[in-house]
């Protein structure tokens, strides 16, 4: 695979589990829920979603460091550009 895809299958990757781990913490959060108006919220599968949300940062934490290692070049480049 090359570089370009294996950039392109992270950066989907990272976006799903950002998502997933975003919509799962708003669930998650029940003073907002309460906010908006969800009466739902104690019959919510609350542990399972708990679940999906751990997992999900787990594996955006791990993606974030593929991705800041396969540009770790050129995030050196940049900095000593910019601090020159």
């Amino acid at each position: 695979m090359n570089r370009t895809k294996l950039n392109y299958w992270i950066d989907i990757g990272l976006a799903i589990s950002f998502f997933t781990c975003f919509i799962t913490g708003l669930v998650k959060w029940p003073g907002l829920v309460k906010v908006i108006g969800v009466p739902a919220y104690k019959t919510l599968y609350v542990n399972g979603i708990s679940l999906v949300h751990d997992w999900s940062g787990i594996i955006m934490g791990a993606l974030i460091l593929v991705h800041l290692v396969l540009h770790w070049r050129w995030i050196v480049a940049v900095t000593k550009k910019m601090f020159k």
